[in-house]
Parts: structure tokens; C-alpha cells; sequence
């Protein structure tokens, strides 16, 4: 499904990563592991067309990503929450979370349709769909960033350190409801980037490892 062959990204003249090779596989959790400054979110970055390649591709089926621009992920089916959430203060929880499907142009119906399926299986966000963004805590945030990538998603969820900064009750309500997840949307691809895995150890089909900007299979 998508599949980054010999990527090289570079920041500020720095090399960050270095012939990353790796395929995320249709309906499978692949986790990727590594140290902070590794490379995990200059990889989804990367994916998402918000940094560019010094060399190499990324494929998601037979399209070649770096031929479109940033804003295509989203409408090929690519959802992406970020590590710090980037919500819109001013607006609602569920403005925050329809935005994207606003800007993708989706009919009312769909949009409605598909924000019924997030508040089904977040039904934390319905009770605080009215609060503004700005007004929600940290780990509430993390929660509204999935729903946002949610509504985007059809094919590939990308997670940047969803548990960064949760305490601990949080973190497991989190990793219980990515086990719904992967019940309720057998279809999805899922990339989560952590430290450490082990929130992740029942739902993970695969697991990489990413030091100093090169990636390994861990298991399979």
C-alpha cells in the first residue's frame, strides 16, 4: 500500500533520514520505535509531503506522492495527528474535527456520516463536541486529533506519539480505544511512531525500528 524506497530527507542541511526503506501494510498496525531525534516524525512528515525529499520516493498503490502537492494525502484517504495536536482554539471540538472535511469539499451527508462513525467509537468527543479547541486538556486534545485524522482516513492512519505526555489512565484509555479501532476499521493501515511500544504490544502486526535516521525490522 505505501512504500518509501531509499528516502533521504535533510533539515536545515542536516541529513535526518538515510535510505529509509519500508512498506505499511494494508490492514496491518505497524509501529515504529525509536529514541527522540530519531527520525519518527521526520518520516510521517515526510509522507504527508510537509518536508521534502533530498532523494528517493513514496508510493501510496501506484501513485507517487512526491509528484503531488502536501494537500493530496488527505484526499487520497491519508489521516495524520500530529504529536501536538494542532487544533484551532477558536473553534468547536467538533468544528475542529469536520474542518478537514470541509476543506476536501465532502458533502454534508458524508461528513455527517462520517462524524457519527468518529463519535461512535470516541464517544468522549460527542460530550465535549461544543467545548472550544483551546479549552480542552492535553490528553482530551490527543483525542480530538484522532477524531480530525479519523474523518480523513480511509486507507492509512498515521499517529505521531500518541501517548507522549498522557498520563498513565489516559494512555491506557488510548491504547483501548486503538484496539476498537482495529475492530471497528479492519480496513485501515495504521503507522503509530513511539518511544516505547508497549501500550502497543497487543494490536502491533509489525514493529520497525529507526535510529539515527535509518530503519529496521524489529519483527514481523
Amino acid at each position: 500500500m505505501l512504500s518509501l524506497d531509499k528516502v533521504q530527507v535533510s533539515i536545515e542541511g542536516v541529513r535526518v533520514l538515510r535510505n529509509v526503506c519500508c512498506d505499511i501494510v494494508e490492514r496491518k498496525t505497524t509501529v515504529l520505535i525509536g529514541r527522540n531525534g530519531a527520525g519518527k516524525t521526520t518520516t510521517l512528515r515526510a509522507i504527508m509531503g510537509l518536508l521534502d525529499l533530498d532523494s528517493g520516493s513514496i508510493r501510496l498503490d501506484v501513485d507517487d506522492l512526491g509528484r503531488f502537492p502536501a494537500h493530496y494525502r488527505a484526499r487520497a484517504g491519508i489521516g495524520y495527528a500530529p504529536e501536538d495536536r494542532r487544533l484551532v482554539a477558536e473553534l468547536s471540538v467538533e468544528d475542529n474535527i469536520t474542518l478537514p472535511g470541509l476543506a476536501l469539499k465532502l458533502s454534508k451527508s458524508e461528513i455527517k456520516r462520517r462524524l457519527d462513525e468518529v463519535y461512535t467509537l470516541l464517544p468522549q468527543l460527542h460530550v465535549m463536541r461544543e467545548r472550544p479547541g483551546g479549552g480542552v486538556s492535553g490528553g482530551q486534545g490527543k483525542m480530538v486529533a484522532l477524531g480530525r485524522a479519523l474523518l480523513i482516513a480511509r486507507k492509512l492512519l498515521l499517529l505521531d506519539e500518541p501517548f507522549q505526555g498522557l498520563a498513565p489512565a489516559l494512555a491506557l484509555d488510548y491504547a483501548r480505544t486503538l484496539g476498537e479501532l482495529r475492530k471497528h476499521r479492519p480496513e485501515l493501515a495504521l503507522l503509530i511512531t513511539e518511544s516505547s511500544p508497549a501500550l502497543l504490544d497487543k494490536i502491533a502486526d509489525r514493529t520497525l525500528q529507526i535510529e539515527r535516521g535509518e530503519i529496521f525490522t524489529k519483527s514481523a
